[in-house]
């Protein structure tokens, strides 16, 4: 299975913004602060001043919307983080998010289909609704179900779609049964040779590993990581003695 490890820090395609670039970390800790504060003026400053250095809403997606909403996530999992301002930052990031969307720029249309789920909390589903607008500009014909979808459906929406690839982005740690079962049934069903599935972010992005154990074929931990991976593995599928958890429970039936 292919994926960078967060170890070695992700590589990105989008050019980082000069003015981002010359004091990142003030930008960010700026528009952290107006998000958890519900501060829309302060957090369009910084938008604005980030479109003053010609940074393109990729770049904005990339180096401002996604490192700020993985510390929201990381803040509030740790109970550093009030529900208020939890629920102040990721509304305020999911309106920004929503108005980037069309500025991105479009590829030409792959033909293929991808079939998107992801975590049930609110910030899992707004990363996973960035990474499927960064899918889409990528070419790719997305259709995006959010969190909270049962498998049977699931499997039911991939054969109906003709699902080529299957991404679960931001799944959290009671969820991750829920995950393996579902790569098992597409097995089962002889459905893992046509649909890729790929994992990423949430508990994925912090447990390394896991991906391989539940049989990802692919795994990735930021949403730009996510479209690398499919632009450059096309073709890679884990093979069953490659998974370290129910291996010993297959062959044995």
């Amino acid at each position: 299975m292919k994926g960078v490890s967060p170890a070695n820090g992700p590589t990105f395609s989008i050019p980082e913004p000069r003015i981002m670039a010359s004091r990142p970390n003030a930008l960010l800790e700026r528009f952290y602060t107006a998000l958890i504060s519900g501060d829309r003026a302060a957090a369009g400053e910084v938008l604005a001043e980030c479109r003053s250095g010609k940074a393109t809403a990729e770049a904005l997606a990339n180096h401002l919307i996604w490192p700020t909403l993985d510390q929201v996530q990381k803040a509030h999992r740790n109970d550093q983080l009030s529900d208020l301002s939890y629920h102040f930052a990721t509304r305020l990031m999911r309106s920004i998010t929503d108005r980037l969307q069309p500025e991105y720029e479009q590829k030409a249309r792959r033909g293929q289909t991808l079939l998107m789920v992801c975590g049930e909390e609110e910030s899992e589903e707004l990363a996973g609704q960035l990474t499927a607008d960064l899918l889409e500009a990528d070419g790719w014909t997305v259709y995006f179900a959010g969190g909270g979808v049962a498998n049977d459906e699931i499997i039911a929406a991939v054969g109906t779609l003709v699902v080529d690839r299957l991404v679960i982005f931001g799944a959290v740690p009671a969820t991750v049964p829920r995950t393996r079962q579902l790569i098992d049934r597409l097995h089962d069903m002889g459905l893992n040779e046509q649909v890729q599935v790929t994992v990423g972010g949430g508990v994925f992005g912090r447990a390394e590993g896991l991906a391989e154990e539940i049989g990802a074929d692919l795994w990735a931990d930021h949403p730009t990581h996510v479209v690398e991976v499919l632009d450059e593995e096309p073709d890679t599928r884990m093979t069953w003695d490659q998974r370290t958890v129910g291996r010993r429970r297959r062959k044995a039936a």
